[in-house]
């Protein structure tokens, strides 16, 4: 949570998919500092109650309403899109929940992990934007951030079914960017590696032999994702959309991934 957070989203009611640990907790907890009422989806009901009283904690007097559910489910996502019209109705939208469960050559790849991949990465992504397009971000407005990743802009030959899930997401928000403009924006952010659980698996060889790949000398936190986010959310950024922001710490700047 940034120290100087302004009240620049008071008044504004959010949904953060994946809110209970990591980038999404990040990302509410920030956009909850700056005003917004804040809904926060997960799977795990008890998961999603500690995540809301530690933003709670953190923000006295935040709205902060969890609700329990699958992301592939188009009945949770209507459920978290009318708790956010209940706030207030709907401004904002965070499509940060995203799986990885297949590693390694795709020739290799197991096509059910991958249609999973892109089931819960992308078109779970695009069901729960028509879903606040209906609940009224068609007549008000509001802005959708995709959470992407830089393996959808550069190939990596290890997490390739993801990085393809995420170049897809990049795409769709290309798309939507124009299809729904001008009163809904739609941007994505490329994290590089973010320290956190989701990650662990790409770090194996120790954090500091990770992070000397960064120009920046470290890896990002969750704040540095969810900073990024509450400036293209806010009116700062209000002509910018389709936009996809290299939140990498020079990563991709190395020529390398």
């Amino acid at each position: 949570m940034s120290t100087a957070a302004q009240k620049n989203l008071s008044g504004k009611s959010a949904v953060v998919t994946g809110g209970s640990r990591g980038i999404g907790l990040a990302i509410a907890t920030e956009l909850a500092a700056r005003g917004a009422a804040v809904v926060i989806t997960g799977r795990k009901d008890d998961a999603l109650k500690s995540a809301a009283e530690e933003i709670v904690a953190a923000v006295p007097g935040a709205t902060v309403t969890p609700v329990a559910g699958n992301t592939g489910d188009a009945d949770h996502r209507a459920a978290a899109i009318s708790a956010a019209v209940q706030n207030g109705g709907i401004d904002i939208l965070i499509n940060n929940t995203g799986i990885n469960p297949t590693y390694g050559p795709l020739m290799d790849a197991d096509l059910d992990a991958v249609r999973k991949i892109f089931d819960t990465n992308v078109v779970a992504a695009l069901g729960y934007i028509q879903e606040a397009y209906k609940a009224g971000m068609a007549g008000s407005g509001g802005a959708v951030i995709n959470i992407a990743s830089v393996a959808g802009l550069r190939s990596t030959g290890v997490i390739a079914a993801y990085g393809s899930s995420k170049a897809a997401l990049i795409r769709l928000t290309e798309e939507l960017a124009w299809q729904l403009a001008p009163a809904i924006r739609v941007n994505a952010i490329a994290p590089g590696i973010i320290k956190t659980r989701f990650a662990d698996a790409l770090v194996a060889g120790g954090e500091d032999q990770a992070a000397s790949a960064y120009p920046m000398q470290r890896l990002g936190s969750p704040e540095d994702i969810a900073r990024a986010v509450a400036f293209l959310v806010g009116d700062d950024a209000a002509w910018i959309t389709g936009e996809t922001l290299r939140v990498d710490g020079g990563l991709l700047a190395t020529g390398s991934l």
